[in-house]
Order: structure tokens, then sequence, then C-alpha cells
């Protein structure tokens, strides 16, 4: 059976496998977890002694606590990521044997913070690393055991690139043979080309 919080695919074994979890919880319990999970998603940190009290009439082992953490946030992240309404995701999640109460106040959650989540999950989903800068250096070697002959030059490339995430520069050094050196500039021309035509 496809489900549409999965991105019209089967539901993931190890999410059946945890409703089973989550119905052990009483649905006003499972619901001030599910705000916890959201405050989380949304970047604001999770209050695990708060989730810890609250599970402790469960009897959950920490492995129970973390599992049920790990679905709440796979089904609400994927809920948001696909734009599954409320209904749906609640009718589905019965389908998969969440108690209708359940089902109920984790799409309650959900859907106050649906469009915040959805938000938050399209600022992070595309983490690209900019270049900073750019350092190089021209070696002409005599001899050596790796070049084909002796007199050609080879190029040291420093590239800094920056992490958009941490913000902090990391080196990333290379050396190349003058003719691998003519294929990475002919290949970052086309790529250039190419950007510039997009444009």
């Amino acid at each position: 059976m496809r489900f549409r919080f999965c991105g019209d695919l089967d539901c993931p074994d190890w999410v059946l496998a945890e409703i089973s979890t989550l119905a052990k919880i009483s649905s006003v319990k499972l619901k001030l977890i599910c705000a916890q999970v959201l405050k989380d998603l949304l970047g604001g940190g999770i209050d695990y002694e708060k989730i810890l009290k609250l599970t402790s009439d469960a009897k959950f082992e920490s492995g129970d606590v973390k599992a049920t953490i790990a679905v709440l946030s796979f089904i609400l992240s994927s809920a948001a990521k696909h734009n599954v309404d409320c209904e749906s995701l609640s009718s589905e999640l019965q389908q998969l044997g969440l108690p209708k109460e359940h089902a109920t106040g984790l799409c309650r959650c959900y859907e106050e913070k649906q469009s915040p989540l959805q938000d938050s999950l399209r600022a992070s989903s595309l983490r690209l690393t900019r270049l900073a800068s750019v350092s190089w250096r021209v070696d002409y070697t005599l001899s050596s055991s790796e070049l084909q002959r002796a007199g050609e030059p080879l190029v040291h490339l420093r590239l800094n690139v920056k992490d958009v995430s941490r913000g902090v520069p990391e080196p990333v050094a290379m050396t190349l043979s003058a003719e691998k050196f003519r294929v990475l500039l002919a290949e970052l021309k086309q790529a250039q080309a190419i950007l510039r035509s997009l444009d």
C-alpha cells in the first residue's frame, strides 16, 4: 500500500514497527511529545528530560524513547516535505494502526506548524559549499617516477571551500598534471557557459 506522507511509496518497515510503540502512550502525552519533536525540527532543540517524564508511565526503555522521537520526526518531516494535508495524514496513520485519538492529536500539532516546518525544511534541504578562494602555483619538475616525461609542469591548486551550514572555510589541495589541468579548465568553462545560458 502506498502512502502520501511517504512520497507515494510503501511505508518503511521500521515506521510500521514503531506505530505500536506510539499507541502505548496516551494521546495527550503523544501530542506533547510531538510538540517537542516539532520544536527540534524547527531548530529549537529538544527537551529529552520532558520526553522521559512523558514516557515514564509507559515503562519505555531508552531505545523506545529514541524510536518514538525518530518515528515522529520521520512522520512530521516527511508529511511536510510531501505537502500532505492534516486529514490525509490522519487517515493514513489510522490505516497503519495508530488509534484515531492519537492520529488526531498528532495531526493538530502538525497542522499548527506545517508552514514553518516546510519553510525550515526548504531552507536546509539544499546546502551547497561555496568557493571562498583559490590559490595556485606551477612547479616544473625535472624528473619524477610519477610523470610520463621529465620536464612536465605540475599545477598545485588549493581551494578554500566554505560549507554554508558551518561557515568555516576548509582547504582542499590537489596536484594536477598539465593535461589534467587543461581538462579541468575546459570542463569549468563548459559549466560556466551552461550556467550563463540558464540565466
